[in-house]
């Protein structure tokens, strides 16, 4: 189930259009201040959120170079929903890089749409690195060197591409359990020490 992260002061619409999401089977959470959406990602890293611009304190312009200046959250999609629908407004969400910006009052089912074409964008592209990876892998002799089974190739993709082991988990639909066996295959095979090793060693076959 993927998780968003709504970012507004305006408690009624949180309420509603958590609601409206949980219904297509999205886990919602929400928090009213840029500082609170902060500190729930750093907790709890959501699969996209999606953001007001106007608030007290830090703004949604803020928030997002935040997150871009983190390597551990620039890849979370941001959607603006604000009111604040004057061309230069949307010119600067794109140019900081938000994925979608809808303004108020807006259509639901317009944001699920949108929603469900981030992720299947990041499903396409998370699949066309794999195959470009995978090609990498046997080009770089890696593969027959440690006779590295398929699972095991699709693992150490996601591992080279910094996916955590709970990521890489349902990335490829299995176990977090499974993938931790997975990475201690690896990490045997190849006789590294830890991650930044494997990468290493990946990179030296290229």
């Amino acid at each position: 189930m993927k998780k968003i992260l709504l970012v507004d002061d305006d408690q009624n619409l949180c309420a509603l259009l958590s609601s409206y999401l949980i219904s297509f089977n999205l886990s919602v959470n929400s928090v009213n201040t840029i500082r609170n959406a902060l500190a729930h990602i750093r907790d709890d890293c959501p699969d996209l959120v999606i953001s007001d611009i106007m608030m007290q304190g830090l703004n949604g312009y803020d928030f997002i170079r935040l997150l871009k200046l983190n390597s551990l959250y620039i890849h979370i999609p941001i959607i603006f929903l604000t009111a604040k629908g004057m061309t230069t407004d949307r010119i600067m969400g794109y140019n900081l890089g938000c994925h979608a910006y809808l303004t108020k009052p807006f259509d639901p089912q317009e944001l699920v749409a949108i929603i469900n074409n981030i992720f299947n964008q990041i499903k396409l592209f998370r699949k066309s690195a794999l195959v470009n990876h995978r090609k990498l892998l046997v080009d770089s002799k890696l593969f027959n060197v440690f006779s590295l089974t398929q699972r095991e190739q699709d693992v150490l993709m996601l591992v080279i591409d910094g996916y955590m082991n709970k990521e890489i988990a349902i990335n490829l639909g299995v176990s977090q359990r499974n993938i931790e066996q997975y990475v201690s295959r690896l990490l045997n095979k190849t006789n590294a020490r830890n991650r930044v090793e494997l990468i290493k060693l990946f990179l030296a076959y290229i």
